[in-house]
């Protein structure tokens, strides 16, 4: 058991033991794991061949620069996402890092709350609001040298 909070440090008014949370956590599901592909009907023929995964959406994000290819896996997806302009990030990504893991997509019950508390805490954000998402849900991007390398997105099903 952690020493509470006032033996941690005197004059604290916290009763709360310093290895308790604070409070709820923000993320309360895995929505998407992202994979950066060159090629998304190669790579969708790729995972349907050796995993026998089949598409579950599919759909273009012509304001991202993207297409998409969700499979699903329990109650998340693998995102195979492939770029349609040489302007998009997906596209800059590829060309600077290869193919491979570009994000991972976590449910939150309200991406502006979830984006008000990364921006309370010091996260550094990359969408100051929340913006509309594929498969109608709301979304938000925390900037990767803010989170430890990784390109963390902030996803509100509706």
């Amino acid at each position: 058991m952690g020493a509470s909070a006032d033996e941690a440090g005197a004059g604290t008014e916290r009763s709360q033991t310093l290895d308790e949370p604070l409070s709820e956590p923000l993320f309360y599901e895995i929505d998407h794991i992202a994979i950066a592909v060159r090629d998304l009907d190669a790579a969708v023929s790729y995972y349907d061949r050796v995993f026998r995964a089949r598409v579950a959406h599919r759909e273009r994000i012509d304001s991202d620069g993207v297409e998409e290819a969700l499979i699903q896996v329990a109650e998340s997806f693998i995102q195979l996402l492939a770029p349609t302009s040489e302007a998009s990030g997906v596209s800059r990504f590829i060309e600077t890092r290869g193919e491979g893991l570009h994000h991972v997509g976590y449910r939150v019950a309200s991406c502006a709350a979830a984006l008000d508390a990364v921006r309370e805490a010091g996260g550094r954000l990359i969408d100051q609001t929340p913006r509309p998402g594929s498969r109608g849900t709301t979304v938000a991007f925390v900037h990767p040298k803010g989170a430890f390398g990784t390109l963390v997105e902030l996803v509100e099903e509706h």
